[in-house]
């Protein structure tokens, strides 16, 4: 497998240098924590958002700082959580009077990273509360996980949360959006082949030309089932019904959705999965208010989708539709 690789152990900083590099005066970055920040954090007005998991998700989640959205990230190597002391020095600088929210995919190693640095920052004085993201309907539990994964739904949650903390609202407020977001947003993906590490050189795992992976997890995580390669329409029903039947959705519901890349699919593919899904969706009386196509939550160079629904209501829509600066402008 051929990469714009130098050496692996580089490849992370490497790109957060290309990335502050390419946003003088919006962003600025801390080689010693992995840490990409806005340049104006922290702001005494404000709480500060904060996500971090590991690298390899990108455009999540250090591509998704900036005004309306996170004040800083703080990512492990690819596929690996920040480490603790990551997070705590990430916490003290963004520090704000109004207080920290860190945003947190469910995984074992980001929960643990992040609950430690809650507790350190909290012996310092600082402010600070922990919300965890457990958006994906695949599987209940996983080797990486107590409870559900936290997927591409993230963006919602960091979208609305960071709307309502650039509206000023104080730190319970902020959590209560994010908590709301979080509670209507579901998400199921799927792999039509693996992706691969820099440092590993190939692939992460074995998919068959025939076969696909239904209910993949974003580090390669399994799924559901494998099963045979099949027509497009059949294989977006059964993410669509999976998505629908958890909550459940029902025919009156208005919702966004989001049709995410995985990393290595087309664009014009995306779309097609977004048409499909978009018709089903209408077959069962869900109105769809707002809609999001591209790339968001990746897992490297993996091609396949994930499907996302959130219910909207008057208070999530206008969160959404407020202005965001960030450097991937896809909200």
């Amino acid at each position: 497998m051929k990469k714009f690789v130098n050496d692996p152990k580089n490849y992370v900083p490497e790109m957060l240098q290309g990335l502050a590099l390419a946003n003088p005066g919006t962003l600025r970055y801390v080689p010693e924590y992995n840490l990409i920040m806005r340049a104006d954090a922290p702001r005494p007005d404000k709480v500060s958002l904060v996500q971090g998991s590991g690298s390899g998700h990108e455009p999540s989640h250090v591509m998704t700082v900036g005004r309306g959205m996170l004040d800083a990230a703080c990512p492990g190597d690819v596929f690996s959580a920040p480490p603790t002391d990551y997070v705590y020095e990430t916490v003290k600088l963004v520090s704000s009077p109004k207080g920290v929210l860190l945003l947190v995919n469910n995984y074992t190693g980001d929960r643990m990273a992040f609950e430690m640095a809650e507790e350190l920052s909290q012996a310092d004085g600082v402010t600070v509360r922990t919300l965890f993201i457990d958006d994906d309907v695949s599987v209940q539990d996983s080797t990486y996980t107590v409870g559900r994964r936290g997927v591409a739904g993230n963006f919602f949650v960091m979208k609305a949360a960071g709307a309502a903390a650039e509206r000023g609202a104080d730190l319970d407020e902020v959590y209560r959006i994010g908590e709301k977001v979080n509670s209507v947003t579901r998400t199921m993906g799927m792999a039509l082949t693996a992706c691969t590490p820099p440092a590993k050189g190939s692939p992460l795992f074995e998919l068959p030309d025939d076969e696909i992976e239904m209910g993949v997890g974003i580090h390669g995580e399994p799924g559901r089932r494998r099963e045979k390669m099949k027509p497009a329409d059949a294989i977006v029903r059964e993410l669509v019904t999976a998505v629908v039947d958890d909550l459940p959705y029902v025919s009156g519901d208005g919702v966004a959705l989001m049709v995410n890349g995985l990393g290595g699919t087309p664009i014009g593919e995306l779309y097609l999965v977004y048409g499909l899904a978009h018709r089903q969706l209408a077959e069962r009386g869900i109105e769809i208010r707002r809609s999001y196509v591209g790339e968001y939550c990746t897992s490297l160079d993996m091609a396949g989708a994930s499907i996302t629904l959130v219910r909207l209501d008057d208070e999530i829509s206008g969160l959404l539709a407020d202005p965001a600066e960030i450097p991937i402008r896809v909200f």
